[in-house]
């Protein structure tokens, strides 16, 4: 769609009231990004509301002060409505989501002539499900309580009576309409144990079947969904959406605009996705809970009924998958070259090229076999359970039965099917015979690199066990398949898109479309004013055995006289050795992001500040990227040692494995760039708005020392520079 005069008009109105309202003057970068998302926009073609066009992404890296949101935001809602498409704005995360929906959105509809609408979107595990909460609290699940078969999914916790009072507690507000039901406006932290007993997922859901429907936080959310005009969401449930074929929570990607904020992260997000994993002992621990649940079933079943049958046929299921588990176990444990991790008291083996062992890779062709047909079984009770809420037929089990029992098979279906891409991703390319009438789940399009494939042993006091892991090594075919190639439009917008100041990194990991434009903004900053980057000199190298030693003896030289400092250390290990050894001679001036909450650790640290006292964080990769310390809450950045990803991290060493086949360097062209993003992110701490000033200092001398160090320190913002020689 050509923009029309109109649409442009529209555009460039939207910002100088904005301006003018809230008294701010325009910035450059922000103008560009504008112009460049409208254009982009306005380069679609389509017919009866279908693209035409080649499938095309715009991607725009704006670092810090450009104002992004509101640049995308004046871009986007006029044309997408013009369009007739939804604006879908997809962050990494709820910090981001939240300020959008609960600051941007309203201040443009407050200072604009824009007319729009919007919503937030999340997973319905982020939600209370009231029927569930009724039922804790119900005699506690134990007794006659006909609900009881819910609490056959829970694990006993330790703190009953507090536990209760919480329940009671969600109750009243939800009742009062204090709260909304939603996980993240509860006014503390809500523990996951806690958690998961009152909220549900689509498989243990009744939907309009549950006596709580009418008033369902879930289903209350949703209802603006459909009506408005800009939906925010994040990468998760994008992605899940189109796991469910597209369209299934979020409009059809064919009728949407998306805005992916944050969106170095949507690779990595991808990957998480389409990752599976089998943990053998705690599923044979799971099959004995199912055949608990089977025997405690049997009762309510009309004998003869296709439920009972099914219930039969689950538990012959599930005793087959027991044994060929121990079988896999006893294979893995004595055939396996195992790495041990003494840190953590595990093992690590990875296969190279994700191949199999002959004798695993039958066992995994068996296992697969034994789970497809679990997951069958489970399914046809599920449908069992579910007609018994539809009035029009004449169902052999009754209404109550269904209410109590269909969260409970639901969520053992779910468990299995989650299983089941463990088994099969384990067994792609191992000539198998499969079970014809397998349940379909969901796994990415092959192309490229073969899965990785990999297991870990874990031993406690009193248990050990095998996790099985499978995960694509690259995002690019699945995003490319199931979202560029369909979705009518996409943004791509973050402050660290480029690596050694390029697109390249993202462009193949993101499998961004051939016709993709690409922008850099350039910074409203004054970097060179605002800041130095220093290299002093070091006695050590981080490989040496002597570094944490010169990092103990040369950080409080650097923080002496400082008022707010980040040290930002690669491991948590070495963090803990180095605050131990300075904690005794600094109290009350060391705070390290394990001390508490992340809120609360900054809470602190700027309360410190503001009484004028000197406070020093010690954090690792969480704090390098997600934190925001404006003005006088951060002088000074300390870079102990250089981003690089672990090695033995299983999908980066198959994604090097299969980039040295191919001819490549992996070093070079995976290990540096992952390190320049992470190292601009870190940097990235300091100048979080026009008036801030500071330092930051790198004490890892490769950065001048090794070939690659220069390229690190070129992708760097143009700070004043002083190396130490």
């Amino acid at each position: 769609m050509a923009l029309t005069d109109n649409v442009k008009q529209q555009i460039q109105q939207a910002y100088r009231d904005v301006l003018a309202g809230k008294e701010v003057r325009a910035r450059y970068g922000q103008r560009l990004m504008i112009a460049e998302i409208a254009r982009y926009m306005g380069e679609i073609t389509d017919n009866d509301g279908q693209r035409t066009s080649p499938p095309a992404t715009c991607v725009v890296e704006a670092g810090t002060g450009t104002g992004k949101t509101l640049a995308y935001l004046i871009a986007a809602i006029p044309v997408a409505k013009a369009l007739g498409k939804t604006l879908v704005i997809s962050t990494a995360t709820v910090a981001l989501q939240d300020q959008i929906v609960l600051k941007d959105l309203p201040d443009l509809r407050k200072h604009s002539k824009l007319d729009f609408s919007w919503t937030l979107a999340k997973g319905r595990g982020r939600y209370l499900c009231m029927s569930r909460l009724e039922a804790r609290l119900h005699d506690e699940g134990h007794g006659d309580s006909e609900t009881m078969p819910l609490f056959l999914l829970d694990q006993p916790l330790d703190d009953e009576a507090h536990s209760r009072a919480t329940f009671e507690n969600m109750l009243a507000r939800y009742g009062s309409r204090e709260w909304d039901g939603d996980r993240d406006h509860w006014p503390e932290q809500i523990p996951d144990d806690i958690w998961r007993q009152v909220t549900t997922d689509h498989r243990q859901c009744t939907n309009r079947h549950c006596g709580y429907f009418d008033s369902c936080a879930f289903f209350d959310a949703r209802k603006d969904l459909d009506e408005a005009d800009v939906v925010v969401a994040n990468h998760d449930l994008v992605l899940a959406d189109l796991a469910l074929g597209g369209g299934a929570i979020l409009p059809e990607p064919e009728n949407a605009l998306f805005i992916f904020d944050e969106a170095h992260h949507l690779p990595d997000k991808a990957l998480n996705h389409f990752a599976a994993s089998v943990p053998l002992n705690a599923t044979r621990q799971w099959l004995k809970q199912l055949s608990q649940a089977l025997v405690k079933i049997q009762p309510w079943l009309p004998a003869g009924s296709q439920a009972a049958k099914s219930v039969e046929k689950i538990s012959t299921a599930g005793r087959d998958l027991d044994l060929v588990l121990d079988r896999v176990f006893e294979e893995i444990e004595q055939n396996t070259g195992w790495e041990v991790n003494e840190e953590r008291r595990s093992a690590q083996w990875r296969y190279p090229d994700g191949a199999l062992p002959e004798a695993l890779a039958e066992l995994a062709g068996e296992t697969r076999i034994a789970t497809a047909g679990l997951c069958r079984h489970l399914g046809t009770l599920v449908d069992e359970l579910q007609s018994a809420f539809d009035e029009r037929k004449d169902p052999e089990l009754d209404r109550d039965t269904a209410d109590s029992w269909y969260p409970v098979i639901g969520s053992f279906q779910a468990r299995a099917e989650d299983q089941l891409r463990l088994w099969v991703a384990w067994s792609e390319g191992v000539a198998t015979v499969t079970d014809e009438e397998e349940p379909q789940v969901d796994t990415p399009p092959r192309k490229g690199p073969p899965f990785a494939r990999w297991v870990v042993r874990q031993r406690w006091d009193h248990a050990e066990d095998i996790t099985l892991f499978s995960s694509p090594v690259l995002a690019d075919n699945l995003l490319y398949s199931r979202l560029w190639s369909r979705a009518y439009g996409a943004v791509l917008t973050s402050a660290t898109l480029t690596a050694l100041g390029r697109f390249d990194r993202l462009r193949s990991r993101a499998g961004l479309p051939e016709a993709s434009r690409y922008l850099v903004v350039p910074s409203s900053f004054r970097y060179a004013e605002m800041a130095t980057v220093e290299v002093p000199a070091m006695l050590a190298l981080p490989t040496d055995d002597g570094f944490g030693d010169a990092l103990i003896k040369r950080l409080p030289e650097l923080w002496a006289g400082e008022k707010a400092t980040l040290v930002l250390f690669t491991s948590r290990r070495q963090m803990q050795q180095v605050r131990d050894a300075l904690a005794p001679e600094y109290p009350d001036l060391i705070l390290t992001q394990d001390d508490m909450a992340k809120n609360e650790v900054l809470r602190t640290h700027c309360q410190r500040v503001d009484e004028g006292r000197p406070s020093v964080l010690f954090g690792v990769a969480s704090f390098a990227e997600g934190i925001d310390l404006p003005g006088r809450y951060l002088h000074h950045v300390v870079i102990t040692r250089l981003p690089f990803s672990v090695p033995d991290d299983p999908i980066e060493a198959s994604l090097a494995e299969w980039v040295t086949q191919r001819g490549g360097n992996p070093f070079m062209e995976i290990t540096v760039p992952d390190a320049s993003v992470k190292l601009v992110q870190a940097v990235g701490r300091l100048l979080r708005t026009e008036q801030d000033t500071g330092r930051v200092t790198i004490l890892d001398r490769r950065i001048v020392a090794r070939r690659y160090g220069q390229l690190l320190l070129d992708a760097l913002p143009p700070f004043r520079r002083i190396i130490e020689h």
